[in-house]
């Protein structure tokens, strides 16, 4: 018996509504039967190739661990090539990740009625999405096509391909922070202006943030537009709060290297900071006020943001 796991990925934030349908990330069990592989579904064991024909092996090229498999040639110097290596080299220093383990192939159709046309083959219980990252006991496997937004889809699930490529395993909610967190461009060093805007409006209505219950969803039609946008300020608030709150998210990567099962982050959090609901609330209200102004949503509290600015200890 093997795992595999999936990610998707279709729309941006701003045009989510009630449902996060653009990312999720799906643990379904994968049994050896008679055919190679098994999916898991809802409706019972439905078989897939293992080997699903269609896929790019026209142009092949190297960017540090990924592979990339695409229909249309790279030169070595492509900024995609570029910007791959400097993600991977991103995400392992920032969380001091150790070497890879395992390659990450990356499949780049040329458009997407040939990729749509794989993944209705080789998974046609997937709903369609832009982009998918695949990890099976074989093979990281990321599968996009060549679109307006790909160097965004690619970040994003070239981001758990590294994680997964380093570590044993990565909790759900976790796993999809820290991609949505790195799939910004270099100039926004993971920062999501609809995230804080719209986490700062929810806010004032009373909500309040809760990692104990992320950390209890562990399927794919669990998470919702809202559990995507809080796992991804827990990851910001971890890394930018303090030293204290980094170390802690740190830590805890260090024991998924070789422990599958290493706890609760929370609890380990709750040990350093006990104040930490109370930390990320201010936290959340000063990245609500970097917002540029056309992106913010209109409110009548703009007063009141300002006077939880002044209440804010800087980091």
């Amino acid at each position: 018996m093997s795992l595999i796991q999936l990610s998707e990925r279709d729309h941006s934030p701003a045009s989510m509504t009630s449902t996060r349908a653009g990312r999720s990330t799906l643990l379904a069990v994968v049994l050896t039967c008679l055919v190679p592989y098994c999916l898991l579904t809802a409706t019972g064991c439905r078989g897939t190739q293992s080997t699903a024909t269609g896929l790019p092996k026209r142009h092949t090229a190297r960017a540090e661990e990924f592979v990339v498999h695409s229909d249309v040639k790279l030169p070595r110097k492509h900024p995609l090539l570029l910007d791959l290596v400097r993600l991977q080299e991103e995400v392992a220093s920032q969380l001091q990740l150790p070497v890879a383990r395992r390659e990450v192939a990356l499949y780049v159709f040329a458009d997407e009625l040939r990729y749509a046309q794989f993944l209705n083959q080789a998974y046609p219980d997937l709903p369609p999405r832009r982009a998918y990252f695949i990890g099976t006991s074989d093979e990281l496997a990321v599968y996009t096509f060549w679109g307006d937004r790909i160097q965004e889809d690619l970040r994003h699930e070239a981001t758990h391909g590294v994680l997964h490529a380093s570590l044993k395993t990565v909790p759900l909610w976790l796993d999809e922070g820290l991609a949505e967190y790195f799939e910004t461009p270099d100039k926004h060093r993971g920062f999501q202006p609809e995230y804080a805007a719209r986490l700062a409006e929810q806010l004032r209505s009373g909500w309040q943030p809760r990692m104990e219950r992320l950390e209890q969803l562990d399927e794919v039609g669990q998470m919702q537009r809202d559990d995507y946008q809080e796992a991804w300020a827990w990851v910001h608030f971890l890394l930018h709060h303090s030293a204290d709150t980094r170390g802690v998210l740190i830590d805890y990567l260090k024991e998924l290297r070789t422990n599958a099962e290493p706890g609760l982050l929370s609890e380990q959090l709750a040990a350093v900071l006990p104040t930490m609901n109370d930390r990320f609330v201010a936290h959340a209200t000063t990245m609500a006020l970097a917002v540029e102004p056309e992106t913010r949503p209109v409110s009548a509290n703009n007063e009141r943001d300002q006077h939880a600015l002044k209440s804010v200890v800087r980091e």
